[in-house]
């Protein structure tokens, strides 16, 4: 496997010396020891991939020096607009290097929102003329491609990717020190079976990308809940607020529920704006805070250090509460908010980490889509 320090230290040799990007599991012991090993001038956990872009970007411009950029696959999306019309070799022609978690690669078992992202990577980089290579965990073979990657990124004036399998990375030689919480604050997976247990029985609730979908699933079977009200939004992190909204404006009458990360609000942040200023539906939005990426690796957010209510407030929200820790305050808060009208938001603060053996959704996307729609329609 690749040592992520041995790594980092022929990017380096090569010049690179400034990293952003958002965090990935394939990725996650690479990303750790950058966390760790680099000043903080040096790396940039970013809210987006393509903000990522952006900020290697500047870098360049600024220094003239050649960044990196790392992210998942699944967030290619966020990465097409800044890396065709501005990093481009026809545009501003700024080199980096693109360093891309592989996830759902042909022939390697995953779940379903990776299938198909993962079969049509290698066409989207071909269509937009990226020129790439995949390390696949030979470190001699990774070294090499380190090296080309920034050849090719100065010769030419724009990014070049490195696409990475599963398993490449071997464990990071550094990681920061995990970060101390209270006792008394409720895991993530506890919040969640307190607050669907405080919400009206009728309650519509669109769960977001990762631990928060899987936990409710898990919280849903082990209470023997009916799991016919919940859209588990397994794919398209950051827009489960949205999916919300949309929800809520289409059936005005109905409490719908979004359940939503802090990692996932700050990647499409302007989301909340969308739903503080809309007229119309009944979204409650509630942001489970632990500070972290928590299904890639435990690698910080900005979540914890700004004022998300604030923000929410300023966005429009009609009734805004948070950050909240107790779970008599935050029943409270649940069982008030649900009674209200409007676009209101509540921020709990969760612990990190998840159970070991928790598991995943066992119907498929499509399935869990008809469930929800028969409930939601009849």
């Amino acid at each position: 496997m690749i040592s992520p320090k041995a790594f980092h230290a022929t990017l380096a040799g090569a010049g690179v010396d400034f990293l952003a990007g958002v965090p990935d599991s394939l990725l996650k012991e690479f990303c750790a020891y950058v966390d760790a090993a680099l000043p903080p001038e040096g790396h940039v956990i970013a809210a987006n991939e393509g903000s990522a872009v952006g900020l290697a970007s500047g870098h360049h411009l600024a220094t003239g020096s050649l960044p990196m950029v790392y992210l998942q696959n699944s967030g290619l999306g966020n990465t097409v607009n800044p890396l065709l019309s501005l990093a481009d070799a026809e545009v501003y022609a700024i080199p980096m290097i693109v360093l891309i978690g592989w996830r759902g690669a042909p022939r390697v078992k995953d779940e379903p929102q990776h299938v198909k992202q993962g079969r049509v990577t290698p066409a989207m980089l071909d269509a937009m003329e990226i020129p790439y290579r995949v390390l696949d965990g030979d470190p001699e073979a990774a070294a090499q491609a380190a090296q080309w990657a920034a050849t090719v990124a100065r010769e030419t004036g724009a990014p070049v990717v490195l696409l990475v399998h599963k398993g490449a990375f071997g464990k990071a030689e550094a990681k920061r020190p995990a970060r101390e919480v209270p006792d008394s604050m409720l895991a993530r997976e506890a919040a969640i079976r307190l607050i669907t247990a405080a919400l009206p029985g009728g309650a519509t609730i669109v769960a977001t990308t990762g631990m928060i979908s899987r936990e409710l699933y898990e919280s849903r079977g082990a209470l023997g809940q009916d799991r016919s009200s919940d859209f588990l939004t397994v794919g398209a992190m950051g827009h489960a607020s949205q999916i919300a909204l949309g929800i809520a404006r289409a059936k005005p009458d109905a409490q719908v529920v979004c359940l939503d990360g802090d990692g996932a609000a700050l990647m499409h942040l302007g989301g909340l704006a969308t739903i503080g200023t809309s007229e119309t539906g009944n979204l409650l939005h509630i942001v489970l805070n632990n500070g972290a990426h928590d299904s890639v690796g435990g690698q910080p957010t900005v979540a914890q250090q700004i004022a998300l209510t604030g923000i929410a407030r300023a966005c429009g929200y009609d009734a805004v509460e948070g950050p909240l820790e107790d779970e008599a305050a935050i029943r409270a808060q649940i069982d008030r908010l649900a009674r209200l009208p409007g676009r209101r938001f509540l921020e709990v603060r969760v612990r990190t980490g998840s159970r070991a053996d928790l598991g995943r959704p066992k119907e498929t996307p499509v399935q869990n889509k008809t469930q929800f729609i028969a409930r939601l329609r009849g």
